[in-house]
């Protein structure tokens, strides 16, 4: 799953410059390219490459104004439990046809889910840039 580094990402319908820092291991099948923006460090972005089958931590959001997650290709589901107690599970497909993305606050839990037969990209845009301690794996 490797992929040479971006060097623009479109984000609210604008063509961002970007820096490449560094890729991460986050768990088994879950890569992590991580990225500033070159005008202006109020957010970052993370592009979180999920093999089929595998999906990211179960986090929940401990600090920050405001994480978007965000919909690149491949199949799968984003699962959020917000803070009140209410689930929502959004279906990602390249055939949907239309770009997704969801705001997750302070007290929400998240997941990634890659469909066992399809690999998943997703984009995460942290505001202000993500820092140790902006989520917590709880599983």
């Amino acid at each position: 799953m490797t992929k040479s580094p971006l060097k623009t990402f479109e984000f609210e319908g604008n063509a961002l410059s970007l820096t490449y820092v560094e890729t991460q291991d986050v768990t088994k099948g879950v890569v992590c390219d991580v990225y500033t923006f070159e005008n202006g460090s109020d957010k970052d972005l993370a592009i979180i490459r999920i093999q089929a089958g595998c999906r990211t931590p179960l986090q929940r959001i401990l600090q920050g104004e405001k994480t978007i997650e965000g919909y690149i290709s491949g199949k799968g589901k984003l699962v959020l439990t917000r803070k009140n107690g209410k689930t929502e599970a959004y279906i990602v497909n390249d055939s949907l046809g239309k770009p997704f993305t969801a705001t997750v606050t302070i007290g929400d839990v998240m997941q990634w889910h890659a469909d066992k037969d399809s690999d998943l990209v997703v984009y995460e845009v942290c505001f202000p840039p993500y820092k140790d301690g902006r989520f917590e794996n709880i599983g």
